[in-house]
């Protein structure tokens, strides 16, 4: 946020920017979701509906998952929060109390520390290793675990670095958990923009329903980030608490906008291919023209539509000492809007997002290499 607003002070001056930092996709609202919207003000669908979202979006968000996936969610099952970030926040504070311990992998979505710190937990972060592509490995994660141990946190597709767990490794990750009576979040926000292989969710494995906890969203998805739906998938009694918590902070997500992600989810679903295949083309460009500039590594992302290079071949020089000092003096020198890695939990990298066009890409990629070299 503080990214967009620098570049946003910068182009009300007349500056043209480059901006990397958008981490929503380019695309418009497909216009049968937007119709949805359209229909539900003609109707005067504009009231409060039940604190948790309506029942035929519940019912639409488990036909969906199950269709995707194979899973067997009931209403009762299901939540409708304000966004996947909502979701998150009100998962974390119903199951999370002081001195409970989250495992997080690095890198992270920054959203995920300051949620926990703020339920009272305990992040303990486990490392993973750029050179295998960022993936964290059940036994990372079996090293950290305590009696303390609450809550793993995973997020695959990975933001900010494209990494995908396997489902062998994450099968093996769920067993962890599962024996240890330790929750697992699975947040499925990417979970489509799958470069290879095909979408899966780690709670269509059997069993896995009392474990398992899935975050969703319709931003990515669909496009709809200002839209603000997300949805989780837990057992019943979590999602009772977490409707009390939702009641007396949000209530109701947008009925209008409700209404429209019952269209995204009944709807087509051809427009999520044509945005995979766009990501794709954007994805090998991107790593391929970073891979070029002097000292810039680059794992491949397998998912999302994030790159995360590692540029620590600038720090230490010219009076930039961290990523934060970096991603300040390529917006201000060079015009372009990068996430500096300090947010991730990392400290030589930056977070480029591809969800732009390809005009926006070589243009700022030029820069981006002159800058460094």
């Amino acid at each position: 946020m503080k990214v967009a607003a620098d570049a946003e002070k910068l182009r009300s001056e007349g500056v043209d920017v480059v901006d990397f930092g958008a981490g929503e996709p380019d695309f418009p609202t497909p216009d049968n979701i937007k119709q949805a919207a359209i229909r539900a003000l003609d109707q005067n669908f504009t009231k409060y509906t039940l604190a948790g979202g309506t029942t035929e979006l519940k019912e639409a968000v488990c036909e969906r998952h199950k269709a995707d996936f194979g899973t067997d969610y009931k209403t009762s099952e299901c939540i409708i929060s304000v966004g996947g970030k909502h979701v998150i926040f009100n998962l974390t504070q119903a199951i999370v109390n002081a001195g409970d311990e989250v495992v997080i992998p690095v890198p992270f979505w920054v959203t995920y520390k300051d949620v926990v710190n703020y339920a009272g937990g305990k992040c303990v972060f486990v490392e993973t290793n750029e050179d295998n592509g960022f993936t964290v490995s059940a036994k990372a994660i079996e090293a950290v675990l305590t009696p303390k141990t609450r809550l793993v946190m995973i997020n695959s597709p990975c933001n900010p670095s494209g990494a995908v767990v396997e489902r062998e490794e994450f099968e093996k990750i769920l067993s962890l958990c599962a024996k240890r009576g330790i929750y697992l979040m699975t947040d499925e926000c990417y979970c489509h923009f799958l470069y290879e292989g095909s979408p899966y969710s780690i709670a269509s494995v059997p069993g896995a329903k009392d474990t398992v906890l899935v975050a969703g969203t319709m931003s990515k998805t669909y496009a709809m980030t200002g839209w603000r739906v997300g949805f989780a998938l837990a057992p019943s009694p979590l999602i009772v608490a977490m409707n009390k918590l939702q009641s007396h902070s949000t209530s109701n997500p947008t009925s209008i906008a409700q209404k429209a992600a019952v269209e995204a989810m009944r709807g087509p679903q051809d427009s999520v291919q044509r945005m995979l295949a766009e990501y794709r083309k954007r994805r090998d460009f991107v790593v391929k023209r970073l891979r070029e500039i002097p000292g810039v590594k680059c794992a491949e992302p397998k998912g999302a539509f994030y790159a995360y290079p590692n540029i620590g071949v600038a720090l230490g020089k010219n009076g930039i000492g961290n990523t934060m000092q970096f991603a300040e003096r390529l917006l201000a020198d060079a015009h372009v809007a990068v996430v500096p890695g300090e947010a991730f939990g990392t400290n030589r990298h930056v977070r480029i997002s591809y969800a732009t066009s390809m005009h926006e890409l070589e243009r700022g990629l030029d820069r981006l290499h002159q800058f460094i070299a």
